[in-house]
């Protein structure tokens, strides 16, 4: 049997569609949300850029080379 591990990733983007379904995305493969979303300002773009931590759970050992986003 394998170790299980929790997986954490922290998606960022700016704040618009396409950071909304890279969330929704993650979390219809079974990534969990963690925490509160966060936002900033980036003035050099003018525009507010996103972020919010997920987990998941998976019944792989842990390695440094685990491919977070295939899992």
């Amino acid at each position: 049997m394998a170790k299980r591990t929790t997986l954490y990733r922290y998606l960022t983007g700016p704040d618009d569609a396409a950071f909304c379904h890279r969330v929704t995305e993650a979390l219809s493969q079974g990534w969990s949300l963690y925490g509160q979303p966060t936002l900033t300002f980036d003035a050099a773009q003018g525009r507010v850029i996103c972020g919010q931590a997920i987990t998941k759970d998976v019944d792989v050992p842990y390695t440094p080379t685990l491919k977070l986003s295939e899992q």
